[in-house]
C-alpha cells in the first residue's frame, strides 16, 4: 500500500469511528414520539414514510433535546375507534408526549378529545382540514395542544367552486364522506357553489363500509346534475363513482385531495377521469419548497406527488424543533408552547434539513429564536394553531398527477373573500 493510500485509509478510519461515536453518543438516551396514520392504504403509507424521513434527518443532527428520535407508527386504518386505541396505546403504554396525527379529521377529533388534551399530549396533524379543529380552539377546549400543517376546508371549498364557476357548470350535485372531515366539506362546498351561481341539486353522505352505494348516488343523479363533487376517500369514492358512471352520470367530477390516489384512479379507470380535476393546497413558489422536493426524490426517488408528503415533513420537523426548544423531558404542553420559538417570523432563518436542525439548536442554545422554512415555505400558525396555503388544482394522469392551475397565498384569500 503507497503512502497516500495509507494515509487515506487512516483518515477514513478516523472519520468513521468520529461518525459512529456521534452515533453512539446520540443513542445514550431515547424519546419516543408517536405517530397515527392511515398506512393501510396506499396514499398513508408515504405520508409516514415522509415523516420518519423527518426524524430520520433529526437524528442525523444528534436528535432533539439531547436524545434519538424513535417514532412509534401504529396504522388508523381510517377508523376513528381504531384510531383512538392506536393513539391511546401510544400515550399510556409508550409515553409519548407528541402524537404526529391523524390524516383524517374524523379521526383526528375523537383522538384530541379523548386522548391527547386530556392526557396533556400535543398533537400535530399534517392533513386534517375541518373548520371544526378551529372552532374547539376558540372556545378553549384544545388547551392549545392542537396544530396542523394543513389549510382548512374552507380553502379547497373555495378552489372547488372556482372549478365549477370556470367550467361554465350550472348545477352539481355532491356525495360527501358522513365524518365531521366530509360534513364539514359538503356544508362549506354548498354554500361556496350558492357564492358563485352554482346551484346544489343534491348533497348526498355516504357511510363507510356499505356493500352498495346504489340508493346515494340514484339519489344524486335524479336531477341530472352538470357535475359532481366528491368529498370521498378512495374506497368509497371508487365504489361510489363506478356506479355513478354505470347509471349515466357525467363525467364531469371535482374532486377533494383525499381522492388524489393511484389506488382512486387505477381502480376508477383513465378512461372514465379525463374531465375530473381535483384540488388541493399547494405549497409555495419558493426555495424551501424546491428544497424539500429534491430531498424527497434523492430518498424516496420519485416526486412527492400523494396528499400531505409536504404538511407530513413539516409537521414532523416542526415538531421536532419545538421539542429541542423545550429540553429534554418537557411536558405536552411545554412541547406546545416552543412551537412559537421555531416558527418566529423574526426568527434566524433555518432550512428543513439536518444542517438546519443542527443551525436551529445553536441558535435556540443561544436564546434566540428560528423561523422555519419547510416543504409548504414558512409555516406560521394562527392562535387556533392553524396555516394558510396556496392552492392548486390537478388532473389524473397515467403516471400520476399534474398541476392544471397554481394559485398563490394572496390569490386565494382574494378568491375567499370575494365569496363573502
Amino acid at each position: 500500500m503507497s503512502i497516500m493510500k495509507r494515509i487515506r485509509a487512516v483518515v477514513g478510519l478516523a472519520l468513521g469511528l468520529s461518525a459512529l461515536a456521534g452515533a453512539v453518543h446520540a443513542q445514550e438516551c431515547t424519546t419516543k414520539i408517536g405517530a397515527v396514520l392511515p398506512t393501510s392504504v396506499d396514499w398513508g403509507r408515504p405520508i409516514a414514510e415522509t415523516a420518519q424521513f423527518a426524524v430520520d434527518q433529526v437524528n442525523a443532527a444528534g436528535g432533539a433535546a439531547g436524545c434519538a428520535i424513535e417514532m412509534v407508527l401504529r396504522d388508523t386504518q381510517v377508523d376513528p375507534k381504531v384510531g383512538v386505541d392506536a393513539a391511546k396505546a401510544l400515550v399510556d403504554l409508550e409515553g409519548v408526549k407528541l402524537l404526529l396525527g391523524a390524516v383524517s379529521s374524523g379521526v383526528s377529533m375523537p383522538i384530541l378529545t379523548s386522548v391527547t388534551v386530556p392526557s396533556g399530549v400535543v398533537q400535530m396533524s399534517c392533513c386534517s382540514s375541518s373548520t371544526a379543529f378551529t372552532k374547539l380552539s376558540e372556545e378553549g377546549k384544545t388547551s392549545g395542544l392542537w396544530f396542523r400543517t394543513f389549510a382548512t376546508t374552507g380553502v379547497q371549498s373555495a378552489i372547488g367552486a372556482k372549478v365549477a364557476k370556470d367550467k361554465g357548470y350550472g348545477s352539481v350535485a355532491i356525495l360527501y364522506k358522513n365524518d365531521d372531515w366530509g360534513q364539514d366539506m359538503a356544508r362549506l362546498i354548498a354554500a361556496d357553489f350558492a357564492a358563485v351561481g352554482v346551484e346544489v341539486t343534491a348533497s348526498v353522505a355516504l357511510n363507510d363500509g356499505q356493500p352498495s352505494y346504489r340508493a346515494e348516488v340514484t339519489e344524486a343523479l335524479t336531477s341530472q346534475p352538470d357535475a359532481l363533487y366528491l368529498a370521498l376517500y378512495p374506497a368509497e369514492g371508487t365504489a361510489a363513482v363506478r356506479e355513478w358512471i354505470s347509471l349515466g352520470g357525467s363525467q364531469n367530477m371535482i374532486l377533494a385531495n383525499s381522492l388524489k390516489s393511484d389506488e382512486f384512479r387505477d381502480n376508477v379507470g383513465m378512461q372514465y377521469l379525463g374531465a375530473a380535476v381535483g384540488t388541493d393546497t399547494a405549497s409555495p413558489r419558493s426555495e424551501s419548497a424546491d428544497a424539500f422536493r429534491a430531498a424527497y426524490v434523492e430518498r424516496f426517488g420519485s416526486e412527492p406527488n400523494g396528499p400531505g408528503l409536504a404538511n407530513s415533513y413539516d409537521a414532523t420537523m416542526i415538531a421536532l424543533l419545538a421539542m429541542e426548544a423545550a429540553g429534554k423531558d418537557a411536558s405536552g404542553a411545554d412541547i406546545a408552547a416552543a412551537i412559537a420559538k421555531v416558527t418566529d417570523a423574526d426568527g434566524t432563518p433555518v432550512s428543513a434539513d439536518t444542517a438546519g436542525f443542527q443551525q436551529a439548536r445553536e441558535v435556540l442554545a443561544g436564546g434566540g429564536t428560528v423561523m422555519y422554512q419547510g416543504g409548504t415555505g414558512d409555516v406560521r400558525f394562527d392562535a387556533n394553531g392553524d396555516v394558510s396555503a396556496p392552492a392548486v388544482v390537478w388532473s389524473f394522469t397515467d403516471a400520476g398527477t399534474e398541476e392544471v392551475e397554481y394559485l398563490s397565498l394572496n390569490e386565494v384569500d382574494a378568491f375567499i373573500a370575494s365569496l363573502n
